[in-house]
């Protein structure tokens, strides 16, 4: 059997999903159906991909490999649908979006989808990649976010404004994890647990182990991307560095990591200042939007967490232009 992309669909559902029976309720499949499909698909990788368990199934360390290949292939495929569709629909007026992953991107698309505009969105865990397509005119804009000591290669020519100089990183957690009962968690109150590090996201291995060895940690760590990270923190497996709009759920919790060790610069990119000015707004209003939604990142920007950014053009490394733009 060769996989097609309706079986990377199924297996990113049924990660998603945390169940077979989920899974295919979502799928508009019987459980049966999509049983028989999974099993087929793991005969044709050579494994198993999900683990079974009485309370649903979450990914194997081959089913962790497949959905982190899985999931960029789906983007780019549903990107070239969409972008198919406008060029036999005859459409001239296309916004194709870059970005990494971000709370931010579902209001930022809706502000920025008018009559005769229709943005087209395109996903990718690494940053580099997005810049390089931006360059290369394959994308309009990117957001993107620069994970502290790991810089970005900005290619020759581009301008990148910044959105949040540097924006802390936030700890997600069991919500029955004795550390979760405080708003601010030490590092070393999680000296005993595994970690999950997604290491196809630019700089962010590095950046997560430079912060546990500044304390003198080396835990055991496991690889994977936020979807699984998510599940298996809610299943009380891991913790991980998480987004600061992240928001706590009831099997799950997410708290500020004292003293802010670890933080990304986040990051828009284009060709044009023109372009820049053309969205940016957008983005700026989206991204704070989601921001005051979560209770730990409001209480934090409360307290003062935001520095106001002087407003003046620098050098960037690879040759951009980088803007400071005064943040909220």
């Amino acid at each position: 059997m060769e996989l097609e992309v309706r079986h990377l669909r199924a297996l990113c559902a049924i990660a998603d999903a945390g169940s077979l029976h989920r899974a295919a309720r979502q799928l508009g499949v019987a459980q049966p159906t999509l049983s028989t499909q999974l099993a087929r698909i793991e005969q044709a990788l050579g494994g198993p991909l999900f683990v079974r368990e009485r309370t649903g199934c979450r990914p194997t360390p081959l089913g962790r490999t497949v959905l982190g290949r899985a999931r960029p292939l789906l983007a780019d495929m549903s990107t070239l649908v969409c972008e198919a569709r406008a060029a036999a629909a005859g459409g001239d007026s296309r916004l194709r979006v870059g970005s990494t992953a971000s709370r931010a991107l579902a209001g930022w698309l809706r502000r920025l989808r008018r009559p005769g505009l229709e943005p087209t969105l395109q996903m990718d865990v690494s940053a580099n990649a997005l810049l390089r397509r931006v360059a290369d005119g394959q994308l309009d804009v990117a957001f993107v976010h620069e994970v502290e000591g790991s810089s970005l290669h900005i290619p020759e020519g581009l301008r990148v404004r910044v959105l949040v100089e540097r924006e802390p990183q936030f700890v997600m957690l069991p919500a029955d994890h004795p550390a979760a009962v405080r708003p601010v968690v030490r590092l070393a109150d999680l000296a005993e647990d595994r970690w999950m590090v997604d290491p196809t996201v630019d700089g962010e291995w590095d950046g997560v182990h430079r912060m546990l060895r500044a304390v003198g940690l080396n835990p055991r760590v496991l690889h994977g991307d936020y979807h699984t990270a998510a599940s298996l923190v809610a299943t009380g497996e891991v913790v991980t560095v998480c987004q600061p709009s992240s928001q706590s759920r009831p099997d799950m919790a997410v708290r500020r990591l004292y003293g802010d060790p670890l933080g990304v610069r986040l990051l828009l990119a284009a060709r044009t200042r023109a372009e820049l000015d053309a969205v940016f707004p957008a983005l700026e209003d989206a991204y704070w939007e989601v921001a005051r939604q979560s209770t730990a990142y409001r209480e934090w920007l409360e307290v003062g967490g935001v520095r106001t950014l002087p407003r003046c053009p620098v050098a960037a490394t690879g040759g951009g232009r980088v803007e400071f733009v005064r943040a909220r």
